[in-house]
């Protein structure tokens, strides 16, 4: 007998929307949203999709009415808790534009909990939007399943930085040295602090380095790009101290 499929089925479209969500709760689409489901994937009203608010985790819901530029759903259950996260922040200096939006796509795909652009002497852009960053996350987490949106803090000075990380271990990553992030990363509270392109100037480092509960990293003996040198922070992080050493054996699902 083939086994039953699980439901609802993963292809389902998933959205993040802001109002709290619960059984038997109406939301109504932005125009943006009701254009998207109804003229792009051509939804109509019994069509089925997943919601997630942030915080009550994911529900089924289906469309009740839809119009040219309205739509509205009905919420039916719930399908899945909230996730647990690790509580570790990503804190980065941005690049340019276009890595920037990459890496907070990717930080969002990892699991961080907090994303903090970090201004340092070296620090490309000078400017970081924030509702931008916002809507990046936000299509990540719908697109990689997260039920939770990470955080998007207010861009901050290195040195503010440093007062401000809550006692919380702060991972620097050090392209001088440190010790290998394999014997570096436990489990806890944590801040994964990666530089700009050129790296941190000799102050910075020492600033940092001097930081309470600070404990430099190496990411290995090759050059990485800032990019690059950030998520790879993190994945170690995730794969050692965070949520991943601990999940049933599956095969990852890998989008194309």
């Amino acid at each position: 007998m083939p086994a039953t499929p699980a439901w609802p089925p993963k292809s389902l479209p998933r959205l993040f929307v802001r109002q709290p969500l619960s059984e038997g709760a109406r939301v109504e689409l932005d125009p943006s949203r009701a254009n998207y489901l109804g003229n792009v994937l051509r939804m109509t009203a019994g069509g089925e999709l997943l919601l997630f608010d942030g915080s009550t985790g994911e529900w089924l819901a289906r469309i009740a009415e839809a119009g040219r530029k309205r739509m509205t759903l009905t919420v039916a259950r719930k399908t899945r808790e909230p996730e647990n996260i690790p509580d570790v922040w990503f804190a980065f200096a941005p690049v340019k534009r276009a890595q920037t939006d990459w890496l907070v796509e990717k930080a969002t795909e990892l699991g961080a909990a907090r994303l903090i652009a970090v201004m340092t002497r070296r620090t490309v852009a000078e400017r970081v939007k924030l509702e931008r960053l916002e809507s990046i996350a936000i299509e990540a987490a719908e697109q990689c399943g997260r039920t939770r949106l990470p955080e998007i803090a207010e861009p901050l000075p290195l040195d503010r930085l440093l007062k401000r990380h809550d006692g919380r271990t702060l991972y620097f990553a050090d392209e001088t040295g440190g010790e290998p992030a394999v014997d570096a990363f436990n489990p806890g509270p944590a801040l994964i602090l990666t530089g700009p392109e050129g790296g941190f100037t000799e102050e910075e480092r020492a600033a940092v380095r001097a930081a309470p509960n600070s404990v430099p990293i190496s990411l290995g003996p090759r050059i990485l790009r800032a990019e690059t040198a950030a998520l790879a922070a993190l994945a170690a992080y995730m794969a050692i101290a965070g949520d991943w050493h601990d999940q049933p054996t599956r095969r990852s699902a890998i989008r194309v």
